[in-house]
């Protein structure tokens, strides 16, 4: 009998190990998907990644919804172009923030190659996150090079001191720029310009800013987004118009596992020092551009404050419900 009890007891330790140890794995949701941007809205983590196909049937976007960062809603179609009528392929990037219980989502449209291209940057709005989003401005935000920057890969950025800015660039080149409190435009900077210029040494694309600490984290792809370079590099600065001078890769593959590990996204749980990186990588066994996939590790900070290595792994992080 006390066999049997004892036996009983580590059965049922062994089930609650392994619930509070349970692994989300990579990639966390399936599909081919690129670009995630992750970010909290009340209780629920969200995912928003470019559907990873060729750029006349990349036309929507989906969503990904989670409790706990293990078991993954999906949500469909979220946006497309039969909303935006002005944007016709190659609908990449998704950058979403919430206002005033409006959400706000940031993308990139056809892929423009010079300012007599119809597309670049645009803006869609919904009453709740998992859309369905419908054109704000009914034509793009952004439709012309500024700076040199092609006007891809978005991101708002919500400065504590209450300014919102729009990060963005592709072709080696980043701008920044301050929004407009209804997101229909900029206002300029008190020198008079609209698009400052804030390029890194080595950018290539994907933007993403943090604070931490006081200081603003600006991070960014480096490398060529089809090939095994593809990694995520980073700096510090005091201000998000820097300037930042470039500290090093914190993200890359692991030919043992991953390949052209990049264009990421930053989650930081309220309230703790958890925080998360949220990536897409290209499995081993695939040669098509497309064939990305959504992953999540954690990030970590050493004493000074800079980034640690990240791991890319198959297990991914633990189960995490919001508090």
């Amino acid at each position: 009998m006390k066999r049997l009890i004892c036996m009983a007891a580590m059965a049922i330790l062994t089930i609650h190990v392994s619930a509070q140890e349970k692994k989300a794995g990579n990639p966390v949701f399936p599909g081919w998907y690129a670009d995630p941007e992750g970010i909290i809205f009340g209780k629920q983590y969200w995912i928003y990644p470019t559907y990873s196909a060729p750029y006349n049937k990349q036309v929507f976007l989906d969503a990904f919804s989670s409790p706990d960062l293990v078991t993954w809603t999906k949500h469909s179609h979220i946006l497309d172009t039969n909303a935006i009528r002005w944007a016709k392929r190659a609908v990449w990037a998704p950058s979403v923030i919430e206002k005033k219980g409006k959400y706000y989502l940031f993308f990139g449209a056809n892929d423009i190659q010079n300012d007599q291209q119809p597309g670049g940057i645009g803006v869609a709005v919904a009453d709740h996150p998992q859309g369905p989003f419908k054109d704000h401005l009914g034509k793009p935000l952004i439709d012309k090079f500024h700076n040199g920057a092609q006007p891809i890969d978005q991101f708002v950025f919500h400065d504590s001191n209450g300014q919102y800015y729009l990060i963005y660039g592709g072709w080696r080149h980043c701008n920044i720029a301050r929004l407009k409190e209804d997101f229909t435009g900029f206002e300029p900077f008190p020198d008079g310009s609209v698009f400052k210029e804030i390029t890194p040494d080595k950018y290539v694309e994907g933007p993403f800013m943090f604070q931490k600490g006081g200081k603003y984290y600006f991070m960014w792809s480096e490398g060529g987004w089809t090939g095994p370079d593809y990694c995520v590099a980073y700096a510090i600065a005091d201000s998000p118009m820097g300037p930042f001078k470039r500290i090093g890769k914190i993200l890359q593959q692991n030919p043992a596992i991953a390949k052209g590990a990049g264009h990421h996204s930053v989650i930081k749980v309220p309230g703790e020092e958890s925080w998360y990186i949220v990536y897409h990588r290209r499995p081993l066994t695939e040669t098509d551009a497309n064939s990305r996939e959504v992953c999540i590790e954690k990030m970590e900070f050493d004493g000074q404050g800079l980034i640690k290595s990240v791991e890319i792994t198959v297990e991914g992080v633990k189960a995490k419900k919001l508090k």
